[in-house]
């Protein structure tokens, strides 16, 4: 009912989901010491040889002094990088639609050009991460309907992706990309959709299953839902009652999981964790920082086509110690 085939993947971002890659757009506190330094000894030095940092690749601000450590927010596997710290600037994600604003059932371009905060005009190149340069994500405000998009770069400058809501109503638009040189950036814009709107949809209860397309998925933690620990989440997926062994890549994954809070607020952005199988489990691991309702979106690639499903689940405060 909710699901809609994807276009292909793209985010980026509710939630802290991980293995591979997530984002929460309210905090980037890390869950483990790091460091952040703002500058590494020069490479081939001595004083280099002995020290150095890695960092997460979605994650820049958790880092480490040890080779082959997991970011506790996503699990992507923190990679050497001695300038962990970016480069200090500040971005922003400008959105324009045409026509402004879209309407139910009519193609519309969507436009995003990400831009150096107090330097406008400067280009800001962006890193291809999981295959891509902007992973757009695009969900009902009810979180009833979820989307995944690639804008592609333009002579203009920005990035462009054409779009047709299939209903009128508010809509929130997340940005997942990296400046070349500077961490991972969360875009967010909401978006009102003129036209018959959809009926909104209230999720309440934990549904820890999704069925569709014969396919069945089941989500499961290896501990408590509770903020403040670090989440082992696995997701088992079945097609008319047998086990999926033969899942192929998506944008370099197994499977991708969004998350994202009931306000919209908090959004993560997971990838799993390394495995030699190709199913039917795909393991992941993530955190969350604030209580809370949230949708988790699945998607993964079985039989040449992408597969999208979702789940509820609460989030409750830290346990009494």
């Amino acid at each position: 009912m909710f699901r809609v085939p994807v276009t292909l993947l793209a985010v980026a971002s509710a939630l802290t989901i991980t293995a591979g890659c997530s984002s929460d757009s309210a905090s980037s506190s890390a869950t483990n010491t790091v460091t952040t330094p703002t500058e590494g000894p020069a490479e081939g030095t001595a004083e280099h040889s002995g020290g150095h940092t890695y960092a997460c690749p979605m994650h820049p601000e958790v880092t480490s002094t040890k080779a082959g450590e997991k970011c506790p927010k996503c699990g992507m596997k923190l990679e050497h990088n001695d300038q962990a710290a970016g480069n200090g600037k500040t971005y922003a994600m400008q959105f324009a639609a045409a026509p402004a604003p879209p309407t139910a059932g009519q193609p519309a371009q969507l436009l995003f050009t990400p831009q150096e905060v107090g330097n406008e005009a400067a280009p800001v190149p962006l890193a291809v991460v999981h295959e891509k340069k902007i992973h757009l994500i695009i969900v009902s405000k009810d979180l009833g309907q979820f989307y995944h998009e690639h804008p592609e770069y333009t002579a203009e400058g920005n990035y462009k992706v054409n779009y047709t809501f299939p209903k009128g109503g508010d809509y929130v638009l997340f940005q997942d990309y990296t400046p070349t040189g500077a961490g991972h950036q969360l875009g967010r814009q909401p978006l009102t959709v003129k036209g018959p709107a959809y009926a909104p949809v209230k999720f309440k209860n934990d549904d820890m299953q999704w069925t569709g397309d014969g396919y069945q998925a089941t989500l499961s933690f290896d501990k408590p839902l509770q903020t403040g620990q670090l989440l082992g989440m696995k997701i088992n997926i079945t097609k008319d009652g047998q086990p999926v062994t033969d899942l192929d890549n998506y944008l370099g994954a197994l499977g991708h999981v969004v998350v994202i809070s009931e306000d919209t607020e908090r959004y993560l952005h997971v990838h799993p964790n390394d495995q030699a199988d190709k199913g039917p489990a795909i393991g992941f691991n993530t955190n969350f920082e604030a209580p809370g309702l949230y949708r988790v979106f699945l998607q993964f690639n079985h039989g040449g086509k992408i597969h999208t499903g979702d789940f509820t689940i609460n989030v409750k405060g830290p346990a009494a110690s």
